[in-house]
């Protein structure tokens, strides 16, 4: 698998391939939903709501309370509320995320979806991977691989146009 130096990274190109894989990975599913993790990921499954016509069976986590790492982390100051406005039992899920890093927010958006009920199959799609799993946590989709330095994270931001672009951040955790 290659990697893609992040400072070459093009949202827009990477979300239309997000896009077309998504759209063959639930062609012919049972009951199809997207469900964005908050706030990248939100903004990406908005999209692909629209453009798949799922707009209807759109739905938003927010993890923040179901982190294993809530208690060091504490309260976020922008914890958005958790919406799920159809039915989970028996749908396919594509839980959207915008960069996969450890896989605990994947599997913290996991346990937050199972209280809502008990999908018949969960696919994660994500905008890029950057590796340097914790979990054992693998996207069905994903648009790009790439790597980050140390002390680096990558952060999706969606423009006033609604078109996204990728930059790199020192992080400060």
């Amino acid at each position: 698998m290659s990697h893609t130096d992040p400072q070459l990274l093009d949202a827009e190109a990477l979300y239309a391939s997000l896009l077309e894989q998504v759209k063959a990975g639930i062609a012919g599913a049972n009951d199809p939903a997207i469900v964005g993790i908050h706030s990248g990921g939100a903004w990406i499954a908005e999209r692909l709501a629209k453009d798949l016509n799922l707009i209807a069976r759109l739905g938003v986590l927010d993890v923040s309370f179901y982190r294993d790492d809530y208690a060091k982390k504490g309260l976020p100051h922008d914890v958005k509320p958790t919406h799920i406005g159809f039915d989970v039992n028996g749908a396919t899920i594509v839980l959207v995320d915008d960069v996969l890093y450890t896989g605990r927010t994947t599997r913290a958006a996991i346990n937050e979806l199972f209280d809502y009920g008990r999908p018949a199959r969960i696919m994660l799609a994500s905008l890029v991977d950057r590796g340097e799993r914790q979990l054992p946590v693998a996207a069905d989709f994903v648009a790009a691989h790439t790597r980050c330095a140390p002390g680096q994270a990558l952060r999706l931001q969606q423009g006033g146009d609604g078109k996204f672009s990728l930059t790199i951040e020192q992080n400060h955790a």
